[in-house]
């Protein structure tokens, strides 16, 4: 458990302790006696297992009812004050609220069912029926539906988080196929077209070359019909057709990487100094289309992500560098840590990148840097290749 899990805990059970002492008072004020144990120890008891719910939710949820219904039967029957009294009630909302809030829905559906019957149940040892809905009936009901809501709302705004990030992980995909799809489909209409050519060469000269080059133009067709039929079960019906392939995803990593710099030309006119680290032209024609976008998403995700939640940064370091077969990209501020920071970054953004960088096999780090600032870090593996001829780039 966290550390803010202990004194949270802790700060409940100064709670629990507080309640059920003044209670027992009022019991012992107006019973007298020593009526106020019983209540006192079957309260202690809830309490004790609220305290503990963390390490088994729904056990704890089925005990602590299992006490509250024994200990109300037993008021019932041996004329006690009424049960379940506030202390009990309170450790009942604590289990039921965690119930709703974490457990699976038949199982919180019957944690929370069985908690409204243990507060209903209250009736059997009210004292005061003649006078209309006993008291400690209506604040078993009133502490139950709050426990209810206290649960329910953060469970329907997780839900809520988890259809929005899987919605972005979605269209992360969607696009990074359709980006994969007009790469390869560009440069398999040239492999075809340059098989076809070379066939009619290839006339002039005996030999099997018109054979091999035959079977590269077989080849380069079969791949380019299945992946049109691959990506057009990905797309969704009534989506436009995709752009030509150009542009940020589109036809190679020179073009991109030359773009890196109007984007970052376009950020430095908001005010912050920019840093753009990138290797020569030689070793980016090497790199596959596909990593070449994802270092434009990535870059260009980080920089808004600072313009908008960094408003205090003065400078900006972006670096691309190559280490054998991995290449790291790195976006970092200097803007001071704040407190609410840490939770301003955590965005959909990220988790749209997160989902790119990992479907090409890389990995994203995001966090606060030692010091201060923010840095953004994805590695990717790029295979060693030979550069492309001219011609093949364009």
């Amino acid at each position: 458990m966290r550390v803010g899990g202990w004194a949270a805990d802790a700060g409940l059970g100064v709670i629990f302790a507080a309640v059920l002492a003044f209670w027992a008072y009022r019991i012992a004020d107006s019973w007298g006696g020593g009526y106020w144990g019983f209540d006192c120890a079957a309260g202690a008891v809830v309490c004790v297992i609220a305290l503990a719910r963390r390490f088994d939710p729904a056990r704890a949820a089925a005990a602590g009812l299992a006490v509250a219904a024994t200990a109300a039967l037993a008021a019932r029957f041996a004329d006690l004050p009424s049960e379940p009294g506030p202390g009990m009630a309170l450790g009942l909302a604590v289990l039921v609220g965690t119930a709703v809030r974490a457990l699976p829905v038949v199982t919180a559906c019957g944690v929370a069912a069985g908690g409204l019957a243990v507060a209903t149940g209250s009736l059997l040892t009210a004292h005061t029926l003649a006078a209309g809905v006993p008291s400690v009936t209506a604040m078993n009901v009133l502490v139950w539906a709050a426990a209810v809501v206290a649960g329910l709302f953060p469970r329907l705004l997780d839900a809520r988080r988890r259809a929005v990030a899987e919605g972005v992980r979605r269209a992360e995909r969607l696009r990074l196929a359709r980006e994969l799809h007009d790469v390869v489909a560009h440069h398999v209409t040239g492999i075809v077209v340059q098989a076809q050519a070379a066939r009619l060469v290839a006339h002039k000269s005996p030999g099997k070359a018109g054979d091999a080059l035959a079977e590269i133009e077989a080849a380069g067709s079969d791949a380019l019909a299945a992946m049109r039929r691959v990506v057009g079960l990905l797309r969704d019906p009534d989506e436009p057709a995709a752009r030509a392939p150009g542009g940020p995803g589109g036809l190679g990593g020179l073009d991109e990487l030359d773009e890196l710099d109007e984007l970052v030309g376009r950020f430095e006119a908001g005010g912050r100094a920019v840093r753009l680290r990138l290797p020569d032209e030689e070793e980016t024609a090497t790199w596959p289309p596909e990593v070449a976008g994802t270092v434009y998403r990535v870059v260009q995700e980080s920089l808004t992500n600072i313009s908008r939640h960094a408003p205090h940064a003065r400078s900006v370091t972006v670096s691309v560098e190559r280490d054998r077969e991995t290449l790291t990209v790195e976006v970092a501020d200097d803007s001071p840590r704040g407190p609410s920071r840490h939770h301003q970054r955590g965005g959909y953004g990220l988790i749209g990148m997160r989902e790119r960088v990992e479907a090409l096999g890389g990995t994203l780090r995001a966090g606060p840097r030692p010091g201060s600032g923010w840095s953004v870090r994805a590695t990717l593996p790029v295979p060693r290749a030979k550069a492309l001829p001219e011609r093949a780039r364009r």
